[in-house]
């Protein structure tokens, strides 16, 4: 009776080590975009962008590149993946697994209550596990980075043309839409022009003087972006 008194004694701190409130007040990044700058002359080569217009939204994040335990038989396990940021206090912030093919998962030890937040101190290499309850146990010696990932929550767009080359007189124009930088396959589309009848092309708004192409690059003044007023 009394090793097992003990054992649970050994157990508490791992578990109860410390109290937090995981906080959810963290607002993603929102950047406009509009490349290159209207009546400005860009070359770009086959494969490449010509123009993009839009919004890109990103998030903090973490990636953890192997799976580490945090405490010890009252513990979290993360698998290697991403984990973004959804809040923060003075000290620290909080994270939840990013709902990606990318995106880490936690598993809860079999003496440990149910996991609700990554927490990471700002100013120390400390990464934790929170339960439901508040408690968590914590650890300094986990390999984890800072990074950014795309928001899937928020609004973030952009469009774009891409030079596909040169058949004869005839260019080839890929349009893409993403959501930040997740693809929208529906919404693609390819377009050939014929640059012996005008040496100014256009697509969804957007227009284009072609100066130079070959089936290697393009050199092209931009005239109008997509949504140029």
């Amino acid at each position: 009776m009394r090793s097992k008194i003990h054992l649970l004694a050994a157990l508490l701190p791992l578990v109860l080590a410390a109290c937090a409130s995981p906080q959810y007040n963290y607002v993603p990044t929102s950047t406009e975009i509009s490349l290159p700058e209207v009546g400005s002359t860009t070359t770009v080569g086959v494969g490449d962008t010509m123009l993009r217009q839009g919004k890109y939204v990103e998030r903090d994040a973490i990636q953890v590149p192997q799976s580490i335990t945090v405490g010890g038989l009252g513990s979290y396990t993360l698998a290697p993946g991403y984990y973004v940021k959804v809040g923060e206090d003075k000290t620290s912030e909080f994270f939840l697994p990013e709902q990606t093919p990318e995106g880490g998962r936690v598993t809860s030890g079999a003496l440990t209550d149910p996991f609700e937040a990554i927490q990471v101190m700002k100013n120390d290499n400390i990464i934790c596990g929170v339960s439901i309850y508040g408690g968590k146990v914590c650890d300094s010696n986990q390999p984890f980075t800072r990074t950014k990932r795309p928001s899937l929550e928020a609004d973030g767009f952009q469009q774009t043309l891409i030079y596909s080359g040169k058949v004869g007189t005839k260019i080839n124009i890929g349009y893409r839409e993403f959501s930040n930088s997740y693809a929208r396959p529906a919404f693609n589309n390819d377009v050939e022009y014929d640059l012996s009848e005008s040496q100014i092309i256009g697509y969804k708004g957007s227009e284009l003087e072609i100066l130079d192409a070959t089936n290697r690059n393009i050199t092209f003044k931009l005239i109008r972006n997509f949504n140029t007023p």
